[in-house]
């Protein structure tokens, strides 16, 4: 994967070969932050590929951010120079901030001796030119919960009379299924592989079991808990089946988790943050010890705009909003 050593990058170095720095400060609704809310002021750096960066672009797009925090798309094929600039390929940009070919000289502008991984999705601060956060979870509720004067859509994502069982749901999901698909991708054994497949199978059939009974993850109202599941989902048929062995079902196989997907697929801004062919790209060409061809399955022909019948099925259940 590589990452930087005291600002240089060692294409083949392991994440546990340093001790890694860390960006985890936090942008906050109050002028007299360290980081106070500001339109225009950050910036995001994410890959269509990566589910933990679909995350960030999900809540940005759900809650009308586009024009507060701008964002910049790295090339999805990850190679040993890691995340890259590729504004020649199909819905990648360049660097706007600063015109750099790879994320690892944006993160030395941040800090010229960083040492650590360097991942995606980064919230940059143009003011200070320095990275606030790197981690997916943290950007997600930042943007969800500090920018509200600055959203052009009315839709609350976190409420706060319902963030204890979002938070419950997001720890279940995150370990049981965004997580455990990886497990058994990059599994070292066959015994630990095939542990990984058994769990994160019965979770989605879990899943699915709660799903027959509510509209979204945790009620009526699509939350941060559907926006860190369906990333997930998203990949699950053309990526993770195949390239991550999770094959003892597909998604499509699952009655409700794919009425499901293709419910929050169908949310008005959703499908403008999915990209299958970047998706596919990243798996199956950066993961070339998985997959030394590097050919890109054509498939699958998953139809997501299939109607799925849950906005009217769930109407007036009487399920507890979130």
């Amino acid at each position: 994967m590589g990452l930087l050593h005291d600002g240089a990058w060692e294409p083949d170095a392991a994440r546990d070969r340093y001790d890694h720095d860390t960006f985890d400060d936090r942008v906050e609704n109050s002028r007299d932050a360290e980081y106070p809310a500001e339109a225009g002021r950050y910036h995001l750096y994410i890959s269509r590929a990566c589910p933990w960066a679909h995350r960030a672009a999900l809540v940005r797009r759900l809650l009308g951010l586009e024009d507060a925090v701008s964002v910049d798309v790295v090339d999805p094929v990850r190679d040993d120079r890691g995340w890259e600039f590729a504004p020649e390929k199909a819905n990648c940009t360049p660097d706007s901030l600063y015109g750099h070919d790879t994320l690892y000289e944006v993160f030395r502008e941040a800090d010229p001796t960083y040492t650590g991984r360097v991942t995606v999705p980064v919230l940059y601060d143009r003011r200070t030119d320095t990275i606030v956060h790197e981690e997916s979870a943290a950007i997600a509720r930042m943007l969800a919960t500090e920018f509200e004067e600055y959203a052009s859509a009315s839709l609350d994502l976190y409420p706060s009379s319902a963030r204890a069982r979002i938070d419950d749901a997001i720890e279940d999901i995150h370990d049981a299924i965004n997580t455990g698909v990886y497990r058994a991708g990059f599994a070292d054994s066959q015994a630990s592989y095939e542990t990984a497949v058994r769990d994160l199978f019965d979770a989605m059939e879990r899943w699915d079991e709660t799903l027959a009974t509510r509209r979204y993850a945790v009620g009526d109202r699509l939350t941060l808990a559907d926006v860190f599941l369906f990333p997930t989902l998203y990949r699950f048929d053309a990526v993770y089946h195949t390239h991550f062995k999770c094959n003892l079902r597909r998604l499509v196989d699952f009655d409700h988790l794919w009425d499901y997907a293709r419910d929050v697929y169908q949310t008005p801004g959703v499908a403008e943050t999915c990209n299958a062919d970047h998706v596919k790209a990243h798996y199956y060409r950066s993961h070339d010890d998985i997959n030394p061809t590097g050919f890109v399955p054509v498939g699958p022909a998953n139809d997501w705009n299939a109607p799925h019948e849950r906005d009217e099925s769930f109407a007036d259940d009487g399920t507890d909003e979130a």
